[in-house]
């Protein structure tokens, strides 16, 4: 078969994103694609995305295509793929399964891999057996002495069978990108393994293999779970005669204390993390920020800064520890950057506009907030205080977008110098001024109470929220009253002096 299709004359870095369409996309997975990407893009190579899928009975509807949606929505899409094609396609293990086949019967002729008629019940019993005594379980090589004629005449009947490599001893130490010089001699600890099953799909081993060969693929990064296999990977490549890529383990995602990061945790779901408001940048700048590979390490980093400093020899071998309640501040910088940017703030006030519409629809007795402007200066009163978007049409912000039913009533419950305030903010609005500023305001209405017989301060900025957003909690009064405008807030105090 040659060298992989896709190698270049130049050398160019080739490296592909492997999952198995089993389900959402989770941040573990994400990570992986990330350094990925990065690497690729840091040596100006190509990253590709290859789906798994010959386990079709964990295979799940739409997975493959929300792998792929997650990954562009994150800002990483791939250069080949099943969606976007490639020169060496399909991108699907389900649809090559003639390669598989073609390998496999390379190696038959060669006597590196044989059939095996041993039947699950059999492969059961051995299981049990060497859990019994303690051992752990291993395929006995039985169907590896059967003779020639033995074979032929089992094949001839119909029989059922799978087909193994055969482990030879002396596995060659290899250099992990990440780990350094590992070996593992398998033949010793484990029994011949699957590489093409009884119903002609093959099992990883021998699919990552093929497939990495053939798509051209220099650089294998991917989990710290497959170490221990590589051993057993370079066999396959030394017994196909092929040259394997260079491989580096990540090291494993978890929790901040240590434990898995567990599939029922929705909030390990890349999906439901766009879902709730997470922004992509925040994401993958999490996702890093615990596992090391950077020469510079702080929260806030872009994904062009992620490309400039990454460097492959700071991975750490041990698993990256990730803050999950750490993503909310992470979302917050970077979200106060995109405001603090002219042209992405204007895609900010597109998403504010939408969300408001869709929460808040009929309720919208003032169609003037969703003005651009009045959403802008929004967003830029909020910059920094906000965690995501989509807090500000949460019910805390609802003031920002419909106005309040406050009675009088309420207003005199928390003073009985309600009219005189009111009456006092009115003036205060009348006074030919500019446009209202945070700072001016909060000089005059700390004066306030100077004018009045016995409110303290406190009691007249509790009864002014009030009024204005009809919430005991919330910004500033004065960030209320910039936010709204000189004639909204006249036209809500009024109202509820009058209620």
């Amino acid at each position: 078969m040659g060298r992989g299709a896709a190698a270049a004359s130049a050398w160019r870095a080739r490296v592909r994103f492997a999952p198995s369409p089993t389900g959402f996309l989770h941040l573990g997975g994400l990570r992986t694609a990330l350094y990925n990407y990065i690497f690729a893009k840091k040596h100006e190579g190509c990253f590709v995305l290859r789906l798994e899928d010959t386990d079709q009975s964990r295979v799940v509807p739409g997975a493959a295509s929300g792998i792929e949606d997650m990954l562009e929505w994150a800002g990483i899409p791939p250069d080949e793929s099943p969606r976007r094609g490639g020169p060496v396609g399909p991108y699907q293990q389900s649809q090559r399964l003639d390669l598989y086949r073609k390998a496999t019967e390379q190696l038959l002729k060669k006597g590196a891999a044989y059939r095996c008629f041993c039947t699950p019940q059999r492969l059961e019993l051995l299981k049990k057996e060497a859990l019994r005594s303690l051992q752990t379980p291993r395929y006995d090589n039985r169907c590896r002495h059967l003779s020639t004629r033995q074979v032929a005449e089992k094949v001839s009947q119909g029989a059922d069978h799978v087909v193994r490599f055969r482990l030879e001893e002396g596995s060659e130490p290899f250099c992990d990108l990440i780990h350094g010089w590992s070996k593992h001699e398998v033949a010793s600890v484990e029994g011949d393994p699957v590489i093409l099953k009884s119903d002609g799909f093959p099992t990883y081993h021998l699919a990552s293999v093929v497939d990495d060969h053939l798509m051209g693929i220099t650089h294998v990064l991917r989990g710290g779970e497959w170490l221990v296999s590589t051993a057993k990977h370079l066999l396959l490549y030394r017994a196909l005669g092929w040259d394997p890529p260079h491989f580096g383990h990540l090291p494993l995602l978890l929790n901040a204390d240590g434990s898995k990061l567990s599939k029922r945790q929705g909030h390990v779901f890349v999906e439901q993390l766009a879902h709730d408001g997470y922004l992509p940048a925040a994401l993958l700048d999490a996702i890093t920020h615990c596992g090391s590979g950077f020469t510079e390490n702080r929260m806030g980093r872009t994904l062009e800064e992620l490309i400039a400093k990454f460097d492959m020899g700071r991975i750490e071998k041990h698993s990256a520890l990730l803050d999950l309640e750490k993503l909310s501040e992470f979302n917050r910088i970077h979200l106060d950057q995109q405001i603090g940017d002219q042209r992405r703030r204007q895609d900010l006030v597109a998403e504010v506009q939408s969300s408001v519409e869709q929460v808040y629809g009929e309720r919208l007795t003032e169609r003037g907030v969703l003005r651009t402007a009045y959403v802008e200066q929004v967003l830029l009163l909020r910059r920094g205080h906000i965690s995501r978007l989509q807090d500000l049409v949460s019910p805390q912000y609802s003031f920002l977008w419909i106005r309040p039913t406050v009675s009088y009533k309420q207003l005199q419950a928390v003073s009985p110098e309600a009219d005189e305030i009111g009456q006092l903010v009115l003036e205060l609005l009348d006074r030919p001024a500019g446009v209202l500023t945070i700072e001016e305001l909060n000089r005059d209405l700390c004066r306030l109470p100077e004018q009045l017989r016995g409110t303290q301060y406190r009691i007249m900025m509790k009864l002014l929220r009030l009024a204005l957003s009809g919430q005991q909690q919330g910004p500033s009064v004065a960030e209320m009253m910039v936010s709204l405008g000189r004639q909204e807030v006249q036209t809500r105090i009024q109202r509820a002096l009058c209620g």
